[in-house]
């Protein structure tokens, strides 16, 4: 009987999962650069090395299921929501090229490279189904649908480094161009339609990040921060406080995976707030930029205790009702 019911957690084990490793991956990101900027000690390889033992983990489980259980792998790819969350891997590896761009070149375009591509499949495949559909509700709208397509601005960050200029703005437009699109759409649904059921209420840590990403890539794409990189920057920086006005509500919710929805936008805004300082020399940037690291780090610590606890208590991977 138990082995019975491990089998049905496995069965059970979402895609959604890979949001673990993109909160982490984001968050070593973000304390490498606050050790080059801050001149803090180094241990982000640490944190890096710990991110990829995570990620092996998943892969190996989620080869498992698609291997033993097509059948869930085919439901989470027709599932309108569950969808958007296979794009992560692109995410996954844009990220990490961006870190090793300071550990080893050959590496980071690899990874730059293979990201890119799975970037753009991931971005027309996702179009394409959300245009032929013939079952998708209003409902079924909301944050998360921002994760296939805006994506696509995560590229330059890397790009530039690697002398893809054309490249990373062809990726840079397509993001932002798509991130304006979806913002008014999302908007509207939040706004004239049924309230979000309590699992998607992180995703509104989302909203923030788009912007904040497309800051820092446009910085990389022009060398300079101009009156556009900061229109970009403020933007996001406004959602965040927006988003931070709704504290009461985060509050109320139980813990669901998508809790790690907090952790990847944060992350993206503390970068990005890093990168301002570092270019104007404001204190003010050092000194926001310092507050919301020390609230990523403290996020960070409580969904990684507090997921490794849920699936001690066996409440993750569960038969959705």
């Amino acid at each position: 009987m138990t082995v019975l019911k491990e089998t049905n957690r496995l069965k059970n084990f979402p895609i959604s999962f890979y949001a673990v490793v993109l909160g982490l991956i984001g968050y070593t990101l973000a304390i490498l650069k606050a050790e080059v900027v801050f001149h803090f000690p180094h241990y982000y390889h640490i944190l890096l090395g710990g991110t990829i033992a995570v990620f092996g983990l998943i892969t190996v489980i989620y080869l498992y299921k698609i291997l033993n259980f097509p059948d869930e792998l085919r439901k989470e790819l027709d599932h309108p929501i569950k969808i958007n969350f296979f794009p992560i891997l692109a995410k996954i590896l844009l990220v990490a090229s961006i870190i090793f761009l300071s550990i080893d070149l050959g590496v980071s375009k690899a990874l730059w490279g293979i990201g890119a591509v799975l970037q753009l499949v991931a971005s027309l495949a996702v179009l394409s189904i959300w245009f032929r559909h013939t079952k998708f509700q209003y409902h079924h709208l909301n944050p998360s649908w921002f994760i296939p397509i805006v994506g696509n601005v995560i590229v330059p960050i890397a790009g530039v480094a690697h002398g893809f200029h054309e490249v990373s703005w062809f990726f840079f437009s397509i993001g932002l161009f798509m991130w304006l699109s979806l913002f008014v759409i999302v908007l509207n649904r939040i706004i004239f339609h049924e309230p979000m059921h309590e699992k998607m209420i992180p995703t509104l840590f989302i909203l923030f990040a788009p912007p904040a990403i497309a800051f820092i890539a446009y910085v990389k794409l022009t060398g300079s921060l101009d009156p556009f990189g900061k229109v970009l920057y403020y933007i996001s920086f406004f959602l965040l406080l927006f988003v931070f006005c709704q504290a009461r509500m985060f509050s109320k919710i139980k813990f669901y995976l998508s809790w790690w929805a907090y952790s990847f936008p944060m992350s993206a805004m503390t970068i990005a707030t890093i990168l301002m300082y570092e270019k104007t020399n404001f204190w003010f940037f050092e000194a926001v930029a310092l507050v919301l690291l020390f609230f990523l780090t403290m996020i960070v610590v409580y969904l990684s205790l507090r997921t490794v606890r849920e699936i001690s208590n066996k409440t993750l991977c569960v038969e959705e009702s």
